[in-house]
């Protein structure tokens, strides 16, 4: 029996998975707010629950919004700030008397549709958040890439390639940078950029949802959007050239996107063809989760 444990700010989910995949069990709590120790310890409430009541003891991998020191083990470019600094592999290792295994929330999302989701016959599957961050993770062959510094995958943070004239002013990134493709194609990014087009402040689903009704000026920010996110993923497909990119997170429910991104890529991939796919998830927002499980693939 394999336990994933997906590690959010607002939530945390455990899940177990039998050997075929199957659920066996499914749980969520509230996430005790900035408080490390009541975090350690509901994490191991939710272990000690559900081997109590499935009657097995179970391997454990955890995903966390952030990523693990290759240096001292402590954890780091967590979004969740009391995870920040923290032994939090010894910590739990400790508390549930076994191995743990941590990865990135993104990786776990990859490694879940890589293992058994909508990538699972892919050799070389990128997994792609846009939500309120962008974040990504990378697999191959059915295990998720680390390297050498703990961040492999983080594609928000480059510089969004080849600026025009509606990219400029670059705006500003929280990482204290300007012009990272986070800041062009998180929800939040999107949202500002049609207030800056149109002084009209709207939701990233409202954008969405009134471009599918003929709305000229969303439709417009839509575009500007998947023009921007076109020229982000070639860069990454010249470098990694993956099978299938599978898109998670608050946005990924756009399916013009699915339609539209072959051909905003295709003008800046490095080939005369283009075969990547595009596909939503399989698991939907029990990708993260259960690819913390299969963390023990």
């Amino acid at each position: 029996m394999r336990l994933g444990v997906d590690l959010g700010g607002t939530k945390i989910e455990i899940i177990a998975l039998a050997d075929d995949g199957g659920v066996l069990l499914r749980q969520r709590i509230p996430t005790p707010s900035g408080d490390y120790m009541a975090t350690l310890m509901a994490i191991a409430g939710l272990v000690e629950s559900a081997e109590s009541e499935l009657g097995s003891r179970g391997s454990v991998g955890i995903g966390i919004p952030g990523a693990e020191s290759l240096v001292s083990g402590l954890i780091k470019n967590a979004n969740s700030t009391c995870l920040i600094g923290q032994p939090l592999r010894r910590d739990l290792q400790a508390l549930l008397q076994r191995e743990v295994r941590l990865a990135n929330d993104a990786n776990c999302f990859a490694l879940s549709e890589a293992v058994d989701g909508s990538g699972r016959d892919a050799k070389v599957v990128f997994g792609i958040i846009l939500g309120t961050g962008v974040g990504g993770g990378i697999v191959i062959d059915q295990q998720a890439l680390t390297g050498a510094n703990a961040i492999a995958g983080e594609w928000g943070h480059n510089p969004l390639p080849l600026p025009i004239g509606d990219d400029l002013p670059l705006p500003p990134c929280y990482c204290g940078r300007n012009g990272c493709i986070e800041a062009f194609l998180s929800g939040p990014a999107l949202s500002a950029d049609h207030l800056r087009h149109t002084g009209q402040h709207l939701g990233s689903d409202v954008i969405d949802h009134r471009a599918a009704a003929g709305d000229a000026a969303c439709e417009a920010s839509l575009r500007r959007f998947e023009a921007r996110l076109g020229r982000a993923l070639a860069g990454v497909i010249n470098i990694l050239d993956p099978q299938v990119i599978v898109i998670g997170g608050g946005l990924s429910g756009m399916q013009r996107l699915y339609r539209n991104l072959p051909e905003c890529c295709r003008p800046y991939v490095f080939s005369d063809a283009f075969n990547t796919k595009f596909l939503p998830p399989m698991h939907g927002d029990s990708s993260g989760v259960r690819g913390a499980a299969w963390l023990w693939n």
